[in-house]
């Protein structure tokens, strides 16, 4: 008798244990979990989703994923960001950059739909190892916002915003900026309000004021006014930006240690950033002017601040 009590009650905790697992929730994400980004019920923001892949080639996992985050949901929680109509014609990795060619279906999004969307995908396959950033075309043609900019490079750093939240809300905050002063030889501090969409990182707002320029006449920019950025990332206390080859031209009577720590006395005021590393096109084997070397991650270097009168 004692004997088939054990075997009952070895069974019923079976039993019991099945049914914990089959009650838990995908949605319900604990720490150290891998996951993907979903959309919320509603869809005005993004969920997290348990998934575990079971690829290890970065192309074939990035395949999956794309795969997944189309499937319909399985909880009401949630929905698969992806519309079932939009698809991806080509995939291409290269030098840890995943290139989406999608269908013409992807243009007829509503603009608040598509940024979701492209959140949750560039959110989620991020994640996997291998894949640093996604670039996104349509038919060919590489994606635009709606002032026709290139949106290029893309990664988590430019979808900045809590779960669950819409990603068109503002906040606002205080930047510690260097320019040049006005003999172009070192940098002279300013401090900036801003209001900024909390989608975009705080060093990618640094960056794009340093592009802009100073506030006031007593500075000068210190980066040239084409340049493109293509991205900013940060990781392990580094950032990493990344502009066209139109930065190396450099900015008009400023010394090229001025435009470089700028950047670097900038993007660690304030920040967790320790080094910046700046790149051309992807590339940092290059000499900034022919003066300042760019391959390796540079520290901020106070002695460029002029003195304060």
């Amino acid at each position: 008798m004692k004997k088939v009590r054990k075997i009952l009650l070895i069974f019923l905790g079976i039993c019991l244990a099945c049914t914990t697992v089959s009650c838990a929730k995908r949605t319900e994400v604990k720490k150290g979990d891998s996951y993907i980004y979903c959309l919320n019920s509603d869809r005005t923001g993004l969920q997290k989703v348990s998934y575990e892949s079971k690829e290890k080639d970065p192309l074939k996992a990035a395949k999956a994923m794309i795969k997944e985050l189309k499937k319909p949901s399985e909880e009401i929680e949630y929905t698969p960001p992806i519309p079932k109509d939009v698809k991806v014609k080509r995939y291409e990795l290269e030098g840890g950059i995943l290139y989406l060619d999608f269908n013409a279906k992807y243009k007829q999004m509503d603009t608040v739909e598509e940024t979701l969307v492209r959140a949750a995908l560039v959110k989620s396959l991020v994640r996997i190892e291998g894949i640093n950033s996604v670039w996104i075309k349509v038919e060919g043609a590489d994606l635009t916002d709606s002032s026709g900019q290139v949106l290029g490079y893309l990664n988590e750093d430019d979808f900045v915003q809590s779960e669950g939240a819409s990603p068109s809300s503002y906040q606002t905050g205080t930047l510690t900026l260097y320019f040049s002063n006005e003999a172009g030889d070192a940098l002279v501090e300013q401090t900036m309000e801003v209001r900024y969409n909390s989608n975009i990182s705080r060093e990618k707002l640094i960056v794009e004021k340093l592009m802009k320029g100073p506030e006031t006449s007593a500075a000068k920019a210190t980066i040239n006014p084409d340049t493109n950025l293509l991205s900013v990332t940060t990781k392990d206390g580094i950032c990493y930006v990344n502009f066209d080859k139109t930065f190396l031209k450099g900015a008009y009577d400023v010394k090229p240690q001025v435009t470089i720590y700028s950047l670097v006395n900038s993007l660690t005021q304030g920040t967790g950033v320790r080094k910046v590393q700046i790149s051309i096109n992807g590339e940092n084997d290059v000499k900034y002017m022919q003066t300042v070397d760019l391959s390796q991650p540079l520290e901020a270097d106070l002695g460029w601040n002029e003195e304060k009168k």
